[in-house]
């Protein structure tokens, strides 16, 4: 019966910091294995492994859902009515413009100014 593969915490922390010198040295694995006093071969195989562990023991987030509100927009205001002005400036008015307002309005613009 095959022995189930065991993990050794010591040796995957030693292989993790071997690995992250190598990473900050700028060598070569060749000169880094021969600089460190490890194979090359196992530095390999140690990278693909803590590789394929990071993989598989990464947690995976789920994900967020945030409550959403769907309103209607608001109306927009339209100009059903425009007025020029001699001097050229223009007044918009809604639609549901009160009418004795808007006679007032016409009577005082057209009143001479002093």
């Amino acid at each position: 019966m095959a022995r189930p593969h065991l993990r050794d915490p010591g040796k995957e922390r030693h292989w993790r910091q071997l690995l992250a010198r190598w990473q900050r040295s700028g060598l070569s694995v060749r000169d880094f294995c021969v600089q460190a006093g490890c194979s090359e071969p196992s530095f390999y195989s140690w990278r693909r492994e803590l590789l394929r562990r990071d993989r598989t023991t990464s947690p995976v987030t789920p994900p967020t859902f945030v409550p959403v509100q769907v309103v209607a927009e608001p109306p927009r205001p339209s100009a059903a009515l425009e007025v020029v002005l001699p001097g050229g400036s223009v007044l918009r008015l809604p639609a549901d413009c009160d009418a004795v307002w808007l006679g007032q309005l016409l009577r005082h613009l057209e009143r001479p100014s002093c």
